[in-house]
């Protein structure tokens, strides 16, 4: 049961006597994530490596037998199971032409098949877009640890989010490495799309405790940061935990209903949004208060 303090006659839950709590609970998440990372890393789509991708829906069940025996699925290094009669082909990059002669040599050997995807990614386009995005990933990170610190005039509330912002990359980076080990979940382009997109929600909501956390200072001056803090958060809380929870119904739902090609977009960003939630008030915040006594000190 979170306690509570008097503050000008109302009553205050204390939530930042539970620090130490809640940075542990984030290394309970993240340890293992990040064990995932550095032993078995990701499984990269085309979108990074190069090659061409068919996913392939039947009229009837087909075996993983009877598409390799086509001489031409060959060319494809990966074949899998993606859903009820589809299958997910892998292979080196291909033309469209060829694309043609294949799926007529799989009518014609194995029966009746849609094309649901076609991609083809040159390797070289894949490099150049996987070192775009890691140079996009470190421009969003220079520039919210600017913001934040210019608009606070204060270089530790700047430090404090971008620490919580890579708090929710790592528990997403981690996740994902989790599931391409487990689930052969791979990241592409969607995936850094929900990475960045948890980056923002991310230091959203951490801004609005913030910003109380800063208009409580100047009402409130000679009491302790901590205690200014546990306002702040009883303050935003309830608003931060509504606002988030439409988000992560609709991602939720997404993720339970939403088709094949979308679904694990879905589930990146609703990890992002959980994590987001948890982490602006009980990462960003709690860092704060560290940072702010140890500069006191």
């Amino acid at each position: 049961m979170v306690r509570k303090i008097v503050y000008k006659g109302e009553k205050i839950m204390r939530f930042m006597r539970y620090r130490p709590w809640f940075f542990a609970l984030s290394l309970l998440v993240i340890i293992p994530g990040l064990v995932s990372l550095l032993r078995f890393g990701f499984r990269p789509a085309i979108d990074f490596t190069g090659g061409s991708l068919l996913v392939f829906r039947f009229e009837h069940e087909v075996t993983s037998d009877q598409l390799t025996s086509v001489e031409s699925a060959r060319e494809f290094t990966a074949v899998q199971n993606a859903g009820e009669r589809t299958w997910l082909l892998r292979g080196k990059p291909i033309s469209n032409e060829e694309k043609e002669q294949f799926v007529q040599a799989v009518s014609e050997e194995v029966g009746q098949v849609e094309v649901q995807r076609f991609e083809t990614v040159g390797p070289t386009l894949g490099k150049e877009l996987l070192t775009k995005m890691l140079t996009a990933g470190l421009i969003v990170t220079v520039f919210i640890l600017l913001y934040v610190a210019r608009q606070f005039k204060n270089f530790q509330f700047g430090l404090a989010a971008i620490i919580a912002m890579f708090h929710d990359s790592l528990v997403l980076l981690g996740s994902f490495s989790l599931l391409g080990y487990f689930y052969d979940v791979e990241i592409d382009v969607l995936f850094v799309t929900a990475m960045l997109t948890t980056l923002s929600f991310s230091v959203h909501d951490t801004i609005v405790v913030f910003d109380r956390i800063r208009e409580l200072q100047h009402k409130y001056p000679k009491y302790s940061l901590i205690d200014t803090a546990d306002r702040a958060i009883s303050e935003t809380l309830v608003r931060s935990l509504n606002n988030s929870l439409t988000i992560i119904l609709m991602l939720l739902a997404l993720v339970l209903m939403g088709g094949e090609s979308i679904r694990w977009f879905a589930v990146a960003l609703l990890i992002g949004a959980v994590t987001g939630t948890y982490s602006s008030t009980f990462t960003a915040v709690p860092l704060l208060v560290v940072l702010g006594r140890s500069k006191s000190h």
